[in-house]
């Protein structure tokens, strides 16, 4: 009786450690709705995993993420949203995708949603404030509008004979108008003419650079665009291909052959994203933290490009650079 009785222990301290997986809560996930592709946010989450990691948690290891990819159609992101609220995600992160930020707003009142964005998002309606969001959102908001006026500054200071200089914006941006007004202003400051080129789609640069080159302006500006910073590298070549001197917000697009960037730190913006989301994940309420504004600027010129286009950046102008690529 005894070896039989024996055995049963033996048996059922096997199981022990089966019983206890079984029990294990389930793995939390977070919801990606993006207007964009999965390569194209490449970027992007690299920094966000960072993020992540940082606070303890590793995709597949302890947390999941379901992506939700427009692939440029934006129209798409709502139906998106709405399918990562009704699987019931324990958080959703927007990543510099201010419309896919505001499908999700618009989905849930009661999921954590961080955001990512360069346009003020009290003035988007995202939060009631940056000190204090209140409701269900938080997160990151970079120098992007508020710098296009310095871009185009910057610009010309490169080209200061130029009397045309051209914009590329996107019309759905909700910051449009204000990129527009913002860059119209800078140039009336100096006294140029500035054209406004607009590109949806990835589909448009095509038809939008054989305009530009047409029109030979003496510049180009990127506005700050979710779009726009997925593809930074396409917008590069398209601006070498056809000899243009242009000036976007972050460095991937000087490092890929553009003249010239302007702004913050991208992946570092990002990796603060993967920090909220780790510490909403712990229990944190988006209401209790402040949204990031992210002020540090850096300045990156690609001498090699600008040797490339037959110009000579002011040594005033190369002593400022944070980085200069040669």
């Amino acid at each position: 009786m005894r070896r039989r009785t024996l055995i049963a222990l033996l048996g059922s301290t096997a199981a022990w450690p089966l019983a206890a997986r079984a029990q294990q809560p389930p793995m939390p996930v977070i919801g990606y709705p993006s207007s964009a592709s999965a390569a194209q946010d490449g970027g992007r989450l690299r920094g966000f995993r960072q993020g992540l990691s940082d606070t303890g948690y590793v995709e597949g290891h302890n947390v999941a993420i379901e992506y939700r990819w427009a692939e440029e159609r934006i129209d798409r992101l709502p139906s998106l949203a709405a399918d990562l609220v009704s699987r019931k995600v324990a958080v959703i992160a927007s990543l510099g995708q201010v419309l896919g930020a505001l499908a999700a707003k618009d989905a849930t009142s009661s999921i954590p949603i961080v955001f990512l964005t360069g346009i003020d998002p009290v003035a988007l309606g995202l939060v009631a404030s940056l000190n204090r969001p209140g409701g269900n959102l938080t997160g990151v908001s970079t120098l992007g509008v508020e710098l296009a006026g310095k871009r185009l500054e910057l610009l010309h200071n490169v080209v200061p004979t130029a009397r045309t200089i051209a914009a590329l914006v996107r019309s759905v941006n909700p910051a449009a108008e204000q990129l527009e007004r913002e860059l119209q202003a800078a140039a009336g400051l100096f006294g140029l003419h500035l054209q406004i080129f607009d590109a949806d789609s990835e589909r448009d640069f095509e038809p939008v650079f054989a305009r530009l080159a047409a029109l030979r302006p003496g510049g180009l500006v990127i506005a700050t665009d979710g779009l726009f910073i997925s593809l930074s590298e396409r917008l590069a070549a398209f601006t070498q291909r056809h000899g243009l001197p242009a000036i976007f917000v972050f460095r991937a697009f000087a490092a890929a052959g553009g003249l010239m960037s302007y702004g913050g730190d991208i992946t570092d913006a990002s990796r603060q994203i993967g920090v909220y989301t780790g510490r909403v994940l712990k229990g944190e309420k988006p209401a209790d933290l402040p949204v990031v504004q992210s002020t540090k600027v850096e300045l990156v010129i690609n001498l090699r490009t600008a040797k490339a286009l037959g110009l000579t950046i002011p040594p005033t102008l190369l002593a400022r650079a944070d980085e200069v690529i040669e």
